[in-house]
């Protein structure tokens, strides 16, 4: 399966965008949470994008890994860091973690900028 993760976060937006209108009261409460549990605090906001990353994993949710690995992108995650939480996440997740590993891998890649499905370190685009 290959996914354009980048696009499938668009359309994913515009989704939300609909059920915000339709359940404000309910994507206002879960929006503050969202805000509340992703703030820096004891664990950094990239550290948390990665715990989400490899919760995505385990519960296979494909619309999940693609928000949460943009996020860790934005955020400043590498791809080694990325590759250990799948390493965190394969080993929690068994089998299916395995190839919603791969899916998260190749999202992070698409959104990191990387080229031929590899995704370079900062240190390595500076060089």
């Amino acid at each position: 399966m290959t996914n354009d993760w980048p696009e499938l976060a668009k359309a994913l937006s515009a989704d939300l965008r609909n059920l915000r209108v339709g359940a404000p009261d309910v994507m206002k409460t879960f929006s503050a949470m969202a805000t509340t549990a992703g703030a820096p605090g004891a664990l950094d906001a990239k550290t948390k994008e990665l715990i989400a990353v490899a919760v995505s994993v385990a519960v296979r949710c494909d619309d999940c890994i693609a928000f949460h690995t943009k996020a860790a992108a934005q955020r400043g995650a590498t791809r080694e860091e990325i590759l250990e939480t799948l390493g965190m996440a394969i080993y929690m997740g068994a089998g299916p973690s395995v190839m919603y590993a791969s899916h998260a891998l190749s999202a992070f890649n698409q959104f990191a900028g990387g080229e031929a499905g590899v995704a370079q370190t900062p240190q390595a685009k500076s060089a």
